[in-house]
């Protein structure tokens, strides 16, 4: 197929990324229960102890950046069991998340597919461009980081998202990509790939149904645009 090379979406049209897949496999019935132990322990030390809450919230300049400091080593001023409780409520919430579209659910709401994905690529510090591949009555087959990339780009390959929608017999596609800059305001190349992605899955049957993009505090659909 002609055409199927190497595209960048993002802000730099010259930024390097590394291809590398990684599934999201469908929750186990009793994945989560150490978790949640953690973190209700936690929630009930801390409402004993309201100053400390504040407090934190304060250090940490807001509840979001308080999470986002759970795992760095640099955050002193987090004891240890604050730490586990802050990183096993992160968890559980991207559990829950990800049980929004477990595989062989049926995707019938775009909002709960946007709260899924921005759930899951607001916070990253680099690029991402990632798929929910989908059967022909538009179920979950499986959702893959496809292509990491740089803070302002991800090289994108349709020739492998066309061998990965190949080798899960997929009927459908919806991908993503975040901007860390915050803003979800497409770029010229993403409009370029969208369309070039759309073309090339078009030759082996597959619909492109959307591409969202993930900024800080919204998305935004190209299909809602109008552009796919």
């Amino acid at each position: 197929m002609a055409g199927l090379d190497r595209h960048t979406v993002g802000m730099s049209e010259t930024s390097t990324a590394s291809r590398r897949h990684s599934t999201t496999p469908a929750p186990a019935p009793d994945s989560g229960a150490g978790d949640l132990a953690i973190a209700m322990h936690g929630v009930a030390a801390t409402q004993s102890k309201p100053s400390r809450a504040a407090e934190l919230l304060q250090h940490a300049g807001g509840l979001r950046a308080l999470f986002r400091a759970a795992p760095n080593d640099a955050a002193h001023w987090l004891s240890d069991a604050e730490r586990s409780w802050l990183s096993a409520t992160t968890r559980l919430l991207k559990a829950w998340l990800a049980e929004t579209i477990a595989v062989g659910q049926t995707l019938s709401s775009p909002a709960d597919t946007e709260a899924f994905l921005h759930g899951h690529l607001r916070d990253l510090e680099h690029e991402v461009f990632c798929g929910i591949f989908l059967d022909t009555r538009h179920r979950v087959l499986q959702f893959e980081i496809l292509f990491r990339g740089t803070i302002d780009g991800t090289s994108v390959y349709p020739r492998e998202v066309i061998k990965r929608a190949l080798a899960l017999n997929a009927a459908a596609l919806i991908v993503a990509h975040n901007h860390p800059s915050g803003v979800a305001e497409p770029s010229q190349a993403d409009n370029d790939i969208t369309h070039r992605l759309s073309s090339a899955l078009a030759l082996i049957d597959v619909r492109l149904l959307d591409h969202i993009i993930v900024g800080d505090g919204q998305t935004t659909s190209l299909a809602g645009r109008g552009l796919i």
